[in-house]
Order: structure tokens, then C-alpha cells, then sequence
């Protein structure tokens, strides 16, 4: 292994066939789509340059409604930092203990990250039904019938409605991946706090949750750029309406590519997420400053 890793052809070689798919799949369709958010394109006809004209008609019709769209990632996006990361820290902590039947909740705390979305879409629109869903039935039979909505229809419910079971479905994800870090921490540093005299969540909030620092950064920044890539739940549940109300970039920008034909302004909204994806990435970086040893 060692004449392998002197050997610069051999480290090409292997290297090669990564690198040309991802520069095929990654690298060459975000440099198309920046020189696609430049033009006035149908996606048929050719193209007429436009220079930066889309990006400022993003943040200036009124019509396209892509500052609605920010703004509702940006609370997903905290909903997903303050909500769902400390429910899924707390779970992590609560099952790394050792409970009994450990391995079955992991399992099942899990088992949404693997269902497809499309399934998971079916079934919470089916709970938000205002004639037969659990949510409204349940209110009437606890006779709260005044607050039974129309989840999903009603603009002042929709955002969260929808944002609900992007939280639910990836909780899990976030779980085992602080359980797995958790998992990984010597059991001699634990039992020197316990002869301290540290009780297990003391445990917890001064040796456990420093060491698994780097673990948490990766979750908050997956969690951050999962929002601001969000689509899927989203477009399954209200494609982004009532009016706009769950609007999301990346529902906006398939509805400006394939529902209206303007390719430049859809790539320009792919281009802003790209953007805001690194800049968050790098900024979660800076902020948490983690040394790698």
C-alpha cells in the first residue's frame, strides 16, 4: 500500500473516475446553469443575453416572489437547528444510555429516513384532511371543532403544516448520527465522571456534548443546507402554495422552468441556492471553530 501511495499514476488512476463523474455530474451543470441564469431563454428558442437582469428580478417582481420564498427557508431552517436537532440530541443521549431495547428504537426512530417522501407526503396529507384526517377529527371529538383548519388550503397553516413532517421525517437521521458519535466516546472517560460523583446528564452536557462538537457541526450544517434544498415534501403536500404561503426556492424554481418556461430566472433561483448552501456551510464552520487534530 505504502509503493501504491508513492506511485502518482496509480493515485490517478484511482482517483480519475471519480473526478471525471463528478466534474460530468456536479461541476459542468453549475457553470450551464450560471450561464443559463445570464440569458432571457424558453428553452427552446435561442436565448437572448440579459447579464444579471434575472438575478434582479428575483428580488424586484412581485409576481415571482422569491423574497417569500427566502423567507420561508430561512425559517424552516431555524425550525430545523432549534426543533429538530435538540429533540434529536435528546433522543441520541436518552438512548446511548442504555436503555433497555436500545437497538429496536434506533431502528425505529430510522424508519422514516428510509420511507420515500412521496409515501410520507400521501400519509400527512391524509392526517391535514379537513374532512377525515386524525388532526381535525381528533379536535372535534374532544369538541375544539373552532379550531379544526384546513391545514393545508389555509395560508396561515400551510408554511407549518408542511415544514411538520420535513422535521418528523429527519429527526431520525440527525439521531443516529450524534447516537453514533456518542457511541464512539471511551467508555473510560464516563466512568471517571461517574466516580467524580457526575450524574449521567451532567455527564452529558460537559464531557459528552464537547466531544461530539464536530458531530454536531455536520448536523447543523446538513440540517441548514437540507433546508434551503428542501423540495420534495413540499411539492407533494402544496407545490408551494396557498398564494405563495410555502414557497420555497427550489418548488419556485421548478414552477419557473417547467410550469412558465423561463429558464434563465429558474436557473438563476439554482444558482442563489448553490450560493447560500456554501456560504451557510462555511459560516457554520467559522462559528462552531472546530480544531481537527
Amino acid at each position: 500500500m505504502d509503493k501504491v501511495m508513492r506511485n502518482k499514476l496509480a493515485i490517478f488512476i484511482f482517483i480519475a473516475p471519480a473526478a471525471i463523474l463528478f466534474f460530468m455530474i456536479i461541476i459542468i451543470p453549475i457553470f450551464m446553469s450560471a450561464y443559463y441564469s445570464l440569458l432571457k431563454w424558453d428553452g427552446i428558442t435561442t436565448g437572448t443575453f440579459l447579464g444579471l437582469e434575472n438575478y434582479i428580478t428575483l428580488f424586484t417582481s412581485k409576481s415571482i416572489a422569491f423574497p417569500k420564498a427566502l423567507s420561508n427557508v430561512c425559517i424552516l431552517a431555524v425550525l430545523s437547528v432549534f426543533i429538530q436537532l435538540p429533540i434529536s440530541l435528546f433522543l441520541a443521549l436518552a438512548l446511548a444510555r442504555g436503555i433497555k431495547g436500545e437497538r429496536f428504537f434506533v431502528t425505529v426512530f430510522f424508519i422514516p429516513v428510509l420511507i420515500s417522501t412521496v409515501v410520507i407526503g400521501q400519509l400527512w396529507a391524509k392526517i391535514y384532511n379537513p374532512d377525515y384526517g386524525i388532526i381535525n377529527s381528533g379536535l372535534n371529538a374532544l369538541g375544539l371543532n373552532h379550531l379544526t383548519r384546513v391545514w393545508l388550503g389555509d395560508p396561515k397553516t400551510a408554511l407549518l403544516a408542511v415544514f411538520v413532517p420535513i422535521l418528523w421525517q429527519y429527526v431520525g437521521y440527525h439521531m443516529l448520527l450524534l447516537y453514533a458519535g456518542i457511541k464512539s466516546i471511551s467508555n473510560d472517560v464516563r466512568e471517571a465522571a461517574v466516580i467524580d460523583g457526575a450524574s449521567y446528564w451532567q455527564t452529558c452536557k460537559y464531557i459528552i456534548i464537547p466531544l461530539i462538537k464536530p458531530i454536531i457541526q455536520v448536523c447543523v450544517i446538513f440540517a441548514v443546507t437540507g433546508s434551503l434544498k428542501a423540495f420534495d415534501l413540499i411539492y407533494v403536500l402544496t407545490n408551494g402554495g396557498p398564494a405563495h404561503a410555502s414557497e420555497v426556492p427550489s418548488t419556485l424554481m421548478v414552477s419557473m422552468i417547467f410550469g412558465r418556461n423561463r429558464y434563465g430566472v429558474g436557473s438563476a433561483i439554482a444558482i442563489c441556492i448553490i450560493f447560500l448552501c456554501f456560504f451557510f456551510s462555511i459560516l457554520i464552520k467559522k462559528m462552531f471553530k472546530v480544531e481537527v487534530e
